[in-house]
């Protein structure tokens, strides 16, 4: 059992451990042509027009895109027996391909290097059998982007060490800017041995849809996936893929509340002795506690008042850092929970 469970099973006031935007509400609008759904099977593929929203965001074709149940299935369908995964990074990452029986080797990325890629760590620790390296751009916990080069060096190294994998690039959050920057563009058609993973969960606001994708450019690939999708789901439910394509028509709109909040919480962590690792996308970032704290006091402090963060050992990474979800909350809401971990610290 995973503590990340407490995330959706238990719920506090002031919720800082959560890393989603806020839930998106549906309107009458959106509602529309649902009671003409049958409520029979979808396709092992997805609906099309879901499909090619995706596509067209991606930069690959509507054929090369699998709908999925969240981005956690779509992780579960990649087959792998030995697997490079870049820490600090989503829980699932790790256990899914382990509980499986796959060798897992873990390479750190480094708050005092700022989370970006260790692509000399990565060179070192990948095998000639490694089939698959996993890693996730913006990264979660921190919102740390991968740049066009780190990516391009990346596909390099792993095609001179390990030329039979393929790289796992969780995108979740790729959508999820501050301000009215433009969304960055997506790792999916930068090469076959590409797959990547996405969903509505983060940067629009609605996991309770429970729809995800991935995407390969690689046709015979994708047929081995769509497959593995029907062996464990056979299908999404069409009523979850019909109000997916309306959030996908509507866009997302939390940019300019996240620029807001991220400013709020940088201000707040320069009158603080804590440390901050400035994050690039998503509503997350990891923050560290200052050297000898009771992190478990620290936590129970939070408690108390009704407030938590996401402790780093739930990513792989030290207890002294924590995630902070800032997109969640209100602003106002958010202001109280800052001051709840002020005194808490």
């Amino acid at each position: 059992m995973s503590a990340m469970t407490a995330l959706i099973d238990s719920t506090v006031r002031y919720d800082l451990a959560e890393s989603t935007c806020p839930p998106l509400r549906l309107t009458d609008d959106d509602l529309k042509g649902l009671t003409e759904i049958p409520l029979g099977y979808g396709t092992s593929r997805g609906d099309p027009v879901l499909r090619m929203l995706i596509a067209e965001s991606t930069g690959v074709g509507a054929d090369d895109v699998l709908i999925t149940v969240g981005a956690i299935h779509a992780m579960s369908l990649i087959p792998a027996r030995r697997v490079l995964l870049v820490t600090p990074c989503f829980p699932p990452a790790r256990t899914l391909p382990a509980s499986r029986g796959a060798r897992v080797d873990v390479v750190p990325a480094r708050f005092d290097e700022g989370y970006r890629l260790p692509l000399d760590r990565i060179e070192a620790a990948l095998a000639p059998d490694t089939d698959l390296v996993s890693l996730a751009s913006p990264q979660n916990p921190s919102g740390v982007r991968l740049t066009a080069a780190e990516l391009e060096a990346l596909l390099t190294i792993v095609s001179r060490r390990a030329p039979g994998a393929l790289i796992l690039v969780d995108e979740t959050y790729r959508e999820s800017v501050y301000g009215n920057t433009a969304v960055p563009p997506s790792a999916a058609a930068l090469s076959p041995r590409i797959v990547t993973c996405s969903s509505l969960s983060k940067a629009h606001g609605a996991p309770g849809l429970r729809t995800g994708w991935l995407t390969t450019t690689d046709p015979g690939l994708y047929d081995r996936l769509r497959a593995a999708k029907f062996d464990t789901a056979i299908a999404c439910s069409t009523i979850d893929e019909h109000l997916a394509t309306r959030v996908l028509q509507r866009g997302t709109t939390s940019g300019p509340f996240l620029r807001e909040a991220l400013d709020l919480l940088l201000g707040w962590a320069d009158e603080h002795p804590v440390e901050i690792v400035v994050p690039d996308g998503g509503p997350l970032c990891c923050v560290r506690l200052p050297a000898g704290i009771d992190v478990p006091a620290f936590h129970a402090a939070l408690r108390a008042s009704e407030t938590r963060v996401a402790p780093g050992s739930w990513f792989g990474e030290d207890d002294r850092v924590v995630r902070v979800g800032f997109g969640h909350l209100s602003l106002a809401d958010l202001r109280t929970a800052l001051e709840h971990v002020a005194a808490a610290l």
